[in-house]
């Protein structure tokens, strides 16, 4: 999915097969509602086919995590999404341009998730791991 973010920033932003079915669906069901029949490029529009305001995502993530009984905002949404991304082994370059930075230092914050994650599967899993619990009958040394 093509997105522009702040700035005018354009970059395309991958799209997993439930969103798109989701979106399909906002497309189909909503949209002609909210647009009143009228074209808009915008994806994500309000009443009468007008831009959505940031005030209005802010609104409708607070309503959303309101009724799972946990706060959330759309800046934990977007660093959920990276987190998600580096803990299942997205290299920090790809990061970086989903979230748009300009500057790789400014992704570099997730690096740690990255550290922790690995030193876990370490532990987890490597025969000489000293967190790794042994199995019944070998010696641990």
């Amino acid at each position: 999915m093509l997105v522009r973010g702040k700035g005018d920033k354009e970059r395309i932003v991958p799209l997993g097969r439930a969103a798109q079915e989701v979106v399909q669906q906002y497309l189909r069901d909503a949209r002609p509602v909210l647009g009143a029949r009228k074209s808009s490029p915008i994806l994500f529009i309000a009443r009468g086919a007008k831009r959505i305001t940031r005030q209005r995502v802010w609104q409708i993530v607070d309503a959303a995590s309101a009724q799972s009984g946990r706060h959330a905002s759309p800046h934990m949404l977007r660093h959920s999404c990276a987190t998600h991304m580096v803990e299942n082994g997205a290299d920090l370059r790809t990061v970086q341009t989903i979230l748009g930075h300009a500057d790789i230092s400014t992704t570099q914050v997730y690096t740690h998730l990255a550290l922790d994650r690995l030193n876990k599967v370490y532990k987890q899993h490597h025969p000489r791991s000293k967190g790794r619990s042994t199995a019944v009958g070998e010696k641990s040394e």
